[in-house]
């Protein structure tokens, strides 16, 4: 199998000073102005530095700290799910956005690639796909779940625990079908028909969380939320199943220097995903996780090598696939055009 380049457009900028994963302190001020304002001193570039290091240490831990909390606060004050996480999740997006400007892992990912338009469409296609989707399972589930929590005579989901006890389980239990979906998105050509929009993004940044097919993000949306339902658990614990997905996202796509350490055996975080996207097959055929990676250490998917993550990233093999919103909608039903006297995947 040969792994998709989206398009010319899609082409690798040219190398920049970068922060990669295993980064040094040089590289990390080779970023910082070069300009020296009035009242400038060399301990100026130390303190840069220093905030630089903290930051993509400390930013992914405590956005999502405050997001959680700030939900399970309108939570117990009464707010509506949906309201409660839709604050936090909107102030998250934001605060990457603005991370991305102020110290990117990759400069050349700072420019539009032609793709913001195609994103923004995509975020508004995956928010009305799954409202819906969502919608259709919790109609089909609840039922089904109050029968199951009779034919065992108990309830199967500990609604009785604190919720940010809950989701922890959530978060691990949701990920075993959503991992092996993937997976089979990556190994299957039917599969990876609806997947390949995902990974025709020229770049990584956060809007691209949301670069999906309706029937890619269909799919994910029904196989990760229909066991929590089925299971019993509650629309307060969903609402902040969404909120740390969607919160995830964000990071694990962003163009930020983030060193989470200890934190990537749990978190499927931006350091392990970037090679997901690796044109690479070898490289990019790992770190299916979505939201945890613990079932890519189960599975034996789990790659974290010991060098910096590509920046040539995106399709390579597929040169006609569509740059553009409607004809990436169109892709996987007209499959045989775009790879035709191309090799196939598999």
């Amino acid at each position: 199998m040969s792994w998709p380049v989206a398009s010319r457009s899609c082409a690798s900028a040219t190398s920049t000073p970068r922060l990669g994963g295993r980064a040094s302190a040089s590289a990390v001020e080779s970023m910082l102005p070069t300009r020296r304002p009035p009242g400038w001193h060399p301990a100026h570039r130390r303190v840069g530095v220093v905030l630089t290091r903290l930051s993509s240490v400390a930013i992914f831990p405590l956005v999502m700290a405050g997001a959680v909390a700030w939900t399970v606060a309108g939570l117990r004050a009464g707010m509506d799910p949906i309201a409660a996480m839709a604050g936090p999740t909107v102030s998250a997006a934001m605060l990457v956005l603005v991370a991305e400007r102020l110290t990117p892992l990759f400069r050349s990912w700072q420019r539009s690639h032609g793709d913001v338009r195609v994103d923004l469409a995509h975020l508004v296609s995956v928010s009305l796909t799954t409202g819906l989707v969502q919608i259709g399972v919790l109609a089909a589930a609840i039922p089904l779940s109050a029968r199951l929590s009779g034919a065992f005579g108990a309830e199967l989901w500990p609604t009785s625990w604190p919720w940010l006890a809950q989701l922890p389980l959530a978060l691990v239990v949701a990920e075993l079908p959503k991992y092996w979906a993937h997976r089979l998105e990556h190994t299957t050509e039917l599969l990876w028909r609806i997947h390949a929009t995902h990974h025709s993004a020229p770049r990584l940044y956060w809007l691209n969380a949301t670069r999906f097919h309706p029937l890619d993000i269909g799919l994910d949306t029904v196989v990760g939320l229909t066991p929590l339902v089925l299971l019993g658990a509650g629309p307060e614990l969903l609402a902040l199943f969404n909120l740390v997905s969607a919160v995830h996202g964000y990071f694990q796509h962003a163009n930020l220097e983030l060193r989470l350490g200890p934190l990537n055996y749990f978190f499927s975080m931006a350091e392990l995903h970037r090679w997901h996207h690796s044109k690479r097959l070898e490289e990019a055929n790992h770190n299916y996780g979505q939201n945890v990676i613990v079932w890519d250490l189960v599975f034996g998917s789990f790659f974290w090598p010991e060098r910096d993550p590509p920046e040539d990233i995106g399709l390579s093999g597929l040169p006609r696939f569509p740059t553009r919103f409607w004809g990436q909608l169109a892709s996987p039903f007209c499959w045989r055009s775009l790879r035709d006297g191309y090799p196939s995947r598999r």
